[in-house]
């Protein structure tokens, strides 16, 4: 029996974290910043996403089935940073349409303040699911873990372009496997439902701790996230 009120936490330990801040951070919002509000840039005129934050504002933009979220803070007319929900090369064709891996990067006098937080929630309630990729930072695995109170988490084996669902624990070992991921199920969905989108492999007879009789949705990525 755990002694911690957030036994998720433990696992943050356990888990392949090594991602750093990345240099010249501060520079790049910069530059993104006056793209977003020079007319005739690609950037310029993004439309708003109603995301209830006050003093920022979230603009969004879909390039090649990736999905951008730039946020601005309105008061200091500056970028606070911004999430990009990636497609991933490791998953096949048939799954490439309901994941996405979100990736963000903040200035550090935005971090921890729950924006990533309130964008992850948003694609998630939308009807969308959400994979990690290879490495995470601490924050991001203490955010996912978070969600997973909210969502279903769940660790699945991905390789040769084929998933594997794990179930929702697992030992050390597979979790340190770089072949080892999370998922996270967004509204609507459920494990079956899942696997049989994306034709992930579901072993049978031991994992029913995460499958949910929710109501099938109708989305694929981008139907719903507006």
């Amino acid at each position: 029996m755990s002694l911690s009120p957030f036994p998720w936490l433990a696992r943050v330990l356990e888990l392949r974290i090594d991602v750093t801040a990345p240099s010249g951070l501060e520079q790049e919002l910069d530059t993104l910043y006056r793209r977003l509000h020079r007319p005739g840039d690609v950037l310029y005129g993004l439309p708003i996403i109603c995301i209830n934050f006050p003093g920022f504002v979230f603009r969004y933009r879909e390039a090649d089935g990736e999905y951008y979220v730039y946020v601005e803070d309105s008061a200091r007319q500056c970028l606070a940073g911004y999430t990009v929900f990636n497609r991933l090369v490791e998953v096949n064709r048939r799954a490439d349409p309901y994941l996405r891996a979100p990736h963000s990067k903040y200035a550090q006098a935005y971090q921890r303040r729950g924006i990533a937080t309130a964008l992850y929630r948003w694609w998630l309630e939308a009807g969308n699911c959400l994979i990690t990729g290879a490495r995470q930072s601490v924050g991001a695995n203490a955010l996912w873990h978070s969600l997973g109170r909210r969502y279903d988490l769940m660790y699945v084996d991905l390789r040769s372009k084929s998933m594997r669902a794990l179930g929702r624990d697992v030992d050390l070992p597979t979790r340190d496997d770089l072949h080892t991921r999370m998922l996270l199920l967004g509204k609507g969905w459920c494990l079956d439902r899942l696997a049989a989108c994306t034709g992930m492999l579901l072993p049978a007879g031991d994992l029913e701790d995460v499958r949910r009789p929710d109501a099938w949705g109708t989305s694929k990525i981008g139907r719903r996230v507006k």
